[in-house]
């Protein structure tokens, strides 16, 4: 299957590869700019999947520093953000593929078009492209389409990726989490920490969580050897806070080692809210409800 590309009724580009879904926006008052904008990021969509099936094998396997460096500027971006977790977690490249693709695409449009804002949606993986005085508004919402909160984005804060993981998510997980939302410096940062966030939050050997080898249900998957969470059953209210607490503890090394600016975790109508030390306004920003910080 080839690359295709199609412009949606409100001005949007959808791009289709594959497993990669893109949906891209490009904002100027000046609609020449929209347009280059939007060609560029068709020409450097159009060979991303290729480059990353050519180095699929590496890309799969378990990383660390000392794994050999990719070609491919997607693959090394993706490599790069899981670097700092693989000294003590099993982590694999594949955790931030999205969000290094919807990165990759993002830049060839802001390298060939001064816009006032861009953003690059990998299947709820975002690329943020912000000038000074623009903001976003985004709707956290969970797999029915009900919202689980909004949150705001402004030039002025560092957070520039947004990623989700989760059970309920495109790939398999290693916990029980419905969904955990990151907001990151950068997408790829997000995803790869969204993905191990969303792995923590679990419950060990717990009777209502049925699990798997990953391979049991995708042979291409890169967890292969390892038990995924196939199902998850109704739990107490003591079960479920106690699943949030272990991907909340994550969650806050995670962002007092700088890497991400905030997190959100969601299970079974609770939530938690986890912000880096130096960036504690964006609680004012997230509009979770009942959220039990």
């Amino acid at each position: 299957m080839s690359a295709a590309a199609r412009q949606l009724p409100d001005g949007r580009l959808h791009l289709h590869h594959g497993p990669i879904d893109l949906i891209i926006f490009a904002d100027s008052r000046q609609q020449a700019v929209i347009v280059t904008a939007l060609r560029a990021a068709w020409m450097r969509f159009r060979t991303i999947l290729e480059e990353l099936v050519q180095e699929l094998p590496l890309l799969r396997s378990g990383w660390s520093e000392a794994s050999e460096l990719p070609v491919g500027t997607t693959a090394r971006r993706m490599c790069k953000s899981v670097t700092p977790y693989s000294r003590h977690e099993f982590i694999t490249p594949m955790a931030a593929v999205a969000g290094a693709v919807a990165e990759e695409v993002l830049e060839s449009m802001t390298r060939s078009a001064d816009l006032d804002r861009a953003y690059v949606n990998n299947g709820g993986d975002i690329a943020l492209h912000l000038s000074p005085g623009q903001s976003y508004r985004l709707t956290i919402a969970d797999l029915n389409g009900n919202s689980l909160g909004e949150v705001e984005i402004s030039a002025d804060t560092p957070v520039r990726g947004i990623a989700t993981s989760g059970r309920g998510g495109r790939s398999h997980s290693l916990g029980i989490a419905d969904s955990v939302t990151v907001l990151a410096p950068t997408a790829v940062a997000a995803d790869a920490a969204a993905t191990l966030i969303a792995n923590a939050a679990d419950l060990p050997d717990h009777p209502t969580v049925e699990r798997c080898l990953a391979e049991e249900l995708n042979a291409d998957t890169d967890l292969r050897g390892l038990s995924v969470v196939r199902a998850c059953g109704r739990l107490t209210e003591d079960d479920i806070s106690t699943a949030l607490q272990s991907g909340v503890e994550v969650a806050r090394t995670i962002c007092c080692k700088g890497r991400v600016c905030a997190a959100a975790l969601f299970l079974q109508g609770q939530s938690r809210f986890v912000c880096e030390e130096n960036f504690r306004t964006l609680k004012d920003w997230w509009k979770l409800p009942d959220a039990r910080h």
